[in-house]
């Protein structure tokens, strides 16, 4: 039989709103070990709204499995969709707030609040935009710097290239089937290389916007009636950051990325140029 036990208390985001945190615990958990694990929760959250603004939800619950085992601070995570969209994480038990705030567990799983539920052909644009964020959330939040931000997008891109190489066809078929095929690797990071482009073509043409801001913008104005799940729900996505850019970067990159069977080339000269924080 599961014991559970619920804590809530409130993050003040510095404005006249907060959002209310609920911590469900799954199991026991020691006093020491919950303080931990609500001074990193804590500490998530205000990073993250701290780059991409305040999350426009009046309560977030959280609900923690303490586990034992494990080769990492936080195994698992997901985000759960709902009226109110809610975390799900496996944390290693005895480990030290200083050591789970390192994590990037964390800042992927609310990055993913910030957009809307995609379908499955589209999930590649929902765990590219996540995967780059959780970078740029750290980053901004000096859990490292510009040299380790560009060294971490360079491995990741690595990665998704091998994994490339063991799953062909294109990348929409491939991230309905992501799970059964093994395929992470290569739909996160392809994912987050179309926002590194998209990054790349909003500085170049002088944009004042960011990916960041723009996924700001699009969840204070427009997450909460924009499509969910649906199958056209991630073509509606990108219209939508084309509209508050005043650009067409995002559909045209859209066009070309998502039935490609390749992955994408970013060359070290052009991760050097990202600058996410402008």
């Amino acid at each position: 039989m599961r014991l559970w036990i619920t804590l809530t208390f409130v993050l003040l985001t510095g404005t006249a709103t907060a959002t209310e945190l609920v911590i469900n615990y799954k199991s026991w958990i020691s006093d020491n070990d919950r303080q931990h694990v609500e001074t990193w929760l804590n500490h998530g959250m205000n990073a993250a709204e701290r780059t991409l603004g305040e999350l426009k939800q009046p309560a977030l619950t959280a609900t923690i499995e303490p586990i034992l085992f494990a080769s990492e601070p936080v195994p698992w995570g997901s985000v759960q969709r709902g009226r109110l969209d809610s975390l799900n994480l496996h944390v290693k038990r005895f480990t030290p707030s200083r050591i789970l705030v390192k994590d990037w567990t964390i800042y992927h799983e609310i990055a993913h609040l910030y957009h809307p539920l995609l379908a499955h052909s589209d999930f590649w644009i929902a765990e590219g935009l996540a995967t780059y964020l959780q970078n740029v959330i750290m980053l901004e939040n000096s859990l490292f710097d510009i040299n380790e931000f560009r060294a971490r997008l360079t491995s990741g891109l690595n990665r998704g290239a091998k994994n490339t190489q063991l799953h062909n066809g294109g990348l929409s078929s491939v991230s309905e089937n992501m799970w059964s095929l093994k395929a992470q690797q290569r739909v996160y990071w392809s994912g987050a290389a179309f926002f590194m482009e998209a990054e790349l073509a909003l500085k170049a043409s002088l944009s004042p916007h960011t990916v960041r801001s723009l996924i700001a913008k699009f969840q204070q104005c427009c997450k909460s009636s924009h499509p969910s799940g649906l199958e056209n729900s991630g073509r509606l996505f990108i219209a939508k950051l084309d509209k508050l850019s005043k650009t067409t970067i995002f559909s045209n990159l859209y066009a070309s990325y998502k039935q490609r069977n390749d992955f994408p080339i970013l060359s070290r000269a052009e991760i050097a140029t990202l600058q996410p924080l402008r």
